[in-house]
């Protein structure tokens, strides 16, 4: 499967995908872009990988229709792995398959069947007029996979994070310069995403990707059920906006909090990650989308970029 997803036919070189957590690359704020009309762009994560490429997987957490201002069908989606979400679109310039196949996984997501995919897709980065950076993906190629198959692509991508870890570790010990990058025994492939890395991030706190390797190990050796099921539709308990307005939820907005501040390395706290912890605990997912849309509105929290919470210090 991997390999089908991988190689390229008979089309010009294409860059390697790199197997990545969602982690990594939705925390990147790094990209290059060469002088050539033609040339690669790229996303640069904190863990130096120079990305236009990546293959992920994980489970489709959801997949909408939309209608852009130029008559073009849009599908857009959410793909979640044990680390995070990765956003990508499938639209006109995808294939006639690739666009059908939306369309079936779009029904079946909105129905509630667990749909597991795994895909290669193109690296995009924008920013926005106020200065946030956003990362997605832009599918090349997408299929269902087993369970059984998503569990060895988790241990792949474990792995490969781990030897960027690695590599990121022994880069500290160089000079910051091209030449000691070019002469050291640091893989070929990360020396220029690494560079690049240090110089724009700065020393990067990498136990969030540590957290992150064993999350997924966990689940990949014995979790996979609950981890790729989605949430019941049937909610054992409810709080509604009118506890939340007058105040009667004290106890998850503390929760919440308690979170974003056990978890932030200084860029905040993404969705998942919260959202994840808070339905371990026991609260119930959709009262934890509503608290956090009151905190942020009563000023305990900031969004620093779409989708990950800060908590500001009274």
């Amino acid at each position: 499967m991997g390999v089908g997803l991988m190689e390229s036919s008979q089309r010009i070189k294409r860059q390697a995908a790199f197997a990545m957590l969602a982690s990594e690359f939705s925390s990147s704020t790094l990209n290059e872009k060469g002088s050539g009309e033609f040339d690669p762009s790229f996303v640069i994560t904190k863990l130096g990988a120079k990305v236009n490429r990546i293959f992920v997987a994980g489970l489709l957490e959801r997949l909408e229709i939309r209608e852009t201002s130029n008559g073009m069908t849009m599908y857009q989606g959410q793909l979640r792995d044990p680390s995070g979400v990765h956003y990508f679109s499938i639209g006109d310039y995808n294939s006639e398959i690739l666009r059908e196949l939306a369309s079936d996984w779009a029904e079946r997501v909105n129905e509630g069947e667990p749909i597991l995919l795994m895909m290669t897709a193109k690296t995009r980065w924008y920013q926005s007029d106020d200065g946030a950076v956003y990362t997605s993906l832009r599918p090349e190629e997408a299929c269902e996979v087993t369970r059984d198959t998503y569990a060895q692509w988790l241990l792949d991508a474990c792995e490969q994070t781990v030897q960027r870890m690695n590599a990121y570790t022994e880069s500290l010990e160089l000079e910051p310069t091209q030449d000691a990058y070019g002469r050291s025994s640091l893989p070929p492939y990360l020396k220029d995403g690494l560079l690049a890395s240090r110089m724009h991030y700065g020393e990067v706190d990498i136990e969030t990707f540590k957290l992150n390797v064993m999350q997924s190990l966990d689940i990949a050796e014995g979790k996979l059920e609950a981890a790729t099921t989605p949430p019941p539709t049937l909610r054992m308990e409810t709080i509604d906006e009118d506890d939340v307005q007058s105040g009667q939820t004290t106890s998850i907005e503390s929760y919440l909090i308690e979170i974003i501040q056990h978890f932030d390395q200084g860029d905040g706290v993404d969705f998942a990650t919260v959202v994840k912890n808070a339905v371990s605990k026991g609260y119930v997912r959709d009262d934890a989308e509503v608290v956090l849309d009151q905190l942020v509105d009563s000023g305990q929290l900031t969004e620093p970029r779409f989708g990950w919470f800060k908590f500001v210090t009274p």
